[in-house]
């Protein structure tokens, strides 16, 4: 066992490097950690071997598996049922065009101009045409936009790209089969269950220091993950559809909320985001930077294209339409999922795979970047001494047409 506990210590040490850049540098702390694996198989394989940090052991294999789920329904629960069931169709649009012309855009990029084989072409579409939820909701909640409709709205748009985007990811890397129909067939009535049992559940056998209600989420995770790997699909897409189903009950419990938080962020995502940065090829990257480079234009440019056109229909002012563009051009968590199911399941090789993950980590502070410097609609943002009535107004009242605004 001293091994194993020489190893945690070793990657416990590296997200603490991590979460201590992410303060220095004002980034997220998911991009410092991608950041950390990626020097650290680099610097740790020149020095001592590419094996010595245990990417592929068992032990760390599951707990990166672990934050990916988790972290996948924390996303899914951040769904505000009230604003997606008002605005369901401005969401809806601005998700699905979000997710369909980069797709689209970037899969032909990268057969046409690229010239990589028609599936790594799929496979690359998918994990572009992703919106990075955790990069959003930290900016509208740094900001107090996530108490506004304008950025509940972005908010809302954002889950219905990355479900779009993992349903995608299923449909087109797992075959239909009668294991297929049975997943389906099992997780339809499990989903419509949920949301009546859950709330009782809680209220019958919760409330104790068992955390009988972590416990049974998990036990939902897992189960419904085994059931679509065994599916051959991916065990995200139960997670992220639990989340959204359970937003209005376990999303509105923010004390367990945070107990989840403290569990992913503190132990499991940095398993996660550091093991996908260990599989970056860093001399891939120097020998062909104008892929990198090609990629990120071709996400940029084809989220622009789509969304944008989308926000003017729906009569936003400029500097809130290219707010609202440039949120949506934002790529991490799920474009680093879906990469890393490609290469897991051999779909790209590892420098197909350092370019995409390269092209994530760039579209989530590019645009980011672009759009607080430039394009952020400050006369939404709430005043400090006013910060509960602007909240109560803007929820009510801000939309289409009104005050300038959404």
């Amino acid at each position: 066992m001293a091994h194993v506990w020489a190893e945690a210590t070793l990657w416990i040490g590296l997200a603490l490097i991590a979460v201590l850049l992410s303060i220095w540098l004002k980034i997220a702390t998911a991009l410092s950690e991608i950041v950390v694996g990626t020097v650290a198989q680099l610097v740790i394989g020149a020095l001592v071997g590419r094996g010595f940090l245990g990417t592929t052991e068992g032990w760390i294999t599951f707990l990166a598996g672990t934050g990916s789920i988790v972290l996948t329904f924390l996303a899914g629960a951040e769904l505000d049922p009230v604003v997606f069931k008002a605005k369901w169709k401005q969401a809806t649009l601005m998700g699905l065009v979000g997710f369909f012309a980069p797709f689209l855009g970037c899969t032909a990029v990268a057969y046409y101009a690229l010239h990589w084989a028609p599936a790594p072409s799929w496979l690359a579409g998918v994990a572009l045409s992703t919106t990075s939820v955790a990069v959003v909701y930290a900016v509208m909640l740094e900001l107090g936009l996530n108490q506004t409709e304008f950025g509940k709205i972005i908010l809302a748009g954002c889950f219905v790209n990355d479900l779009a985007t993992v349903i995608a990811l299923g449909l087109i890397f797992a075959p239909f089969t009668l294991k297929t129909a049975a997943f389906i067939g099992t997780s339809v009535p499990v989903f419509l269950f949920l949301p009546w049992l859950t709330p009782r559940f809680f209220k019958w056998f919760g409330g104790r220091p068992s955390e009988l209600e972590a416990k049974y989420l998990l036990f939902l995770m897992f189960g419904l993950g085994a059931l679509a790997a065994w599916a051959d699909s991916e065990a995200v897409l139960p997670a992220y559809l639990i989340g959204m189903v359970l937003a209005g009950t376990v999303g509105k419990d923010h004390a367990l909320v945070r107990r989840l938080r403290t569990l992913t962020f503190g132990l499991l995502t940095p398993f996660y985001f550091i093991r996908a940065g260990s599989f970056v090829s860093v001399p891939a990257l120097v020998s062909a930077p104008l892929v990198f480079v090609a990629l990120l234009l071709a996400k940029m440019a084809s989220k622009f294209a789509g969304v944008y056109p989308v926000t003017k229909y729906q009569r936003y002012v400029p500097k809130e339409g290219m707010y609202t563009t440039l949120m949506m051009s934002t790529g991490l968590t799920f474009g680093t999922i879906s990469s890393l199911f490609g290469l897991s399941h051999h779909i790209i090789d590892q420098a197909q795979y350092s370019f995409l993950v390269a092209t994530v980590v760039g579209s989530a502070v590019v645009p980011t970047m672009i759009a607080n410097a430039y394009f952020l609609p400050h006369y939404l943002l709430p005043k400090p001494e006013q910060a509960p009535k602007v909240e109560v107004v803007q929820a009510v009242s801000v939309g289409p047409g009104k005050g300038g605004s959404l």
